[in-house]
């Protein structure tokens, strides 16, 4: 009886070998809120002046920005890709950086030191003086 007992321990022991392996931890989803005085293109988005709150989450090799308007309605989605991750440094603070082209604001990156990541988004490049006189004529 006794080594029936042993052998089903053993038993138990090796398969749990198995089956219980290390997962790696998940990292830990940036989420947040902020607010916007004014109308803001946000790639491909347009977002009304308003309060939202944001989520980051992570898909396999690229991650997605997930945007939602305090009121529901207004909500958007953006596939950020590694190339578009860049480490944070400590010392800064949480912010949009907005760059304003042709009298309208886009959104040119995201801080986020506390998750340690700043997120880059692409802006229309700015015309020089000689193209837009060109462009009126």
């Amino acid at each position: 009886m006794r080594s029936i007992r042993t052998f089903a321990y053993a038993a138990v022991l090796g398969l749990s070998m198995f089956t219980i392996q290390p997962t790696l931890a998940a990292a830990e989803d940036a989420a947040g809120r902020f607010t916007l005085s004014h109308e803001v293109h946000w790639q491909n988005c347009v977002l009304r002046a308003g309060d939202y709150t944001f989520s980051v989450k992570s898909v396999g090799p690229s991650d997605f920005l997930m945007l939602r308007g305090f009121d529901g309605g207004t909500s958007a989605m953006l596939l950020i890709s590694n190339e578009d991750i860049e480490t944070a440094k400590p010392d800064e603070v949480s912010r949009l950086v907005l760059v304003s082209r042709d009298g309208q604001s886009f959104v040119s990156s995201m801080e986020l030191p506390a998750f340690d990541m700043t997120l880059h988004f692409a802006v229309p490049a700015e015309k020089s003086a000689k193209a837009e006189e060109r462009a009126a004529k």
